[in-house]
């Protein structure tokens, strides 16, 4: 997905499978479900909850801090973190590819069809046109030297998964989840 950081995972794949390379694939948090169904990936890191999970195994990970991001003059750089209150009377730039939904009480709507994408979002923000909400993750990779972002503490996380078709577990899906969950090489279940 957008935003993960599973080096540490494919290090200790690619140490201990060495004869079964990983091919990692970006999958939109939209096509998630979609791509597992299909068989473009075997494995992929989500965001929760995922549509139609009944057909999914789902090993929940962690939960992303929500930030907001806004143009780096902006006055609420001032502050360590923000509330959702904090943001009222702020133009707020929704992107079409959203994953946070988070509400702001008083928050104006744009007067333009909604971003394409958080790439869209944060180049409209960074020409000093209001604020936008993600999971810092996001705002991680799409960092620019013309924004800035702050927690918000009462904005919904993110939560995050492992998950992978339950019809489809193989050996190979089992050593990963196996790596994810800290099994070490020598563990009983590797």
């Amino acid at each position: 997905m957008p935003g993960a950081t599973p080096g540490k995972w494919i290090d200790i794949w690619n140490s201990r499978v060495p004869h079964a390379p990983l091919v990692l694939v970006e999958v939109a948090a939209a096509t998630q479900h979609r791509a597992l169904v299909e068989g473009l990936v075997d494995v992929a890191i989500v965001r929760l909850p995922t549509a139609d999970a009944d057909d999914l195994h789902v090993i929940p990970l962690y939960e992303e801090l929500p930030v907001a991001v806004f143009a780096a003059d902006s006055h609420l750089a001032a502050a360590e973190e923000l509330d959702l209150a904090d943001l009222e009377g702020e133009v707020v730039v929704v992107p079409s590819d959203d994953v946070l939904r988070a509400q702001v009480p008083g928050a104006i709507a744009p007067r333009f069809a909604a971003p394409a994408d958080t790439a869209e979002a944060v180049a409209i923000v960074a020409s000093g046109v209001g604020v936008t909400l993600m999971p810092l993750s996001l705002a991680r990779a799409n960092h620019r030297k013309d924004v800035d972002h702050r927690p918000v503490r009462d904005a919904p996380h993110s939560p995050v998964g492992l998950a992978w078709l339950r019809d489809r577990t193989t050996p190979e899906i089992e050593a990963f989840v196996g790596i994810v969950r800290g099994r070490t090489a020598h563990s009983s279940r590797s």
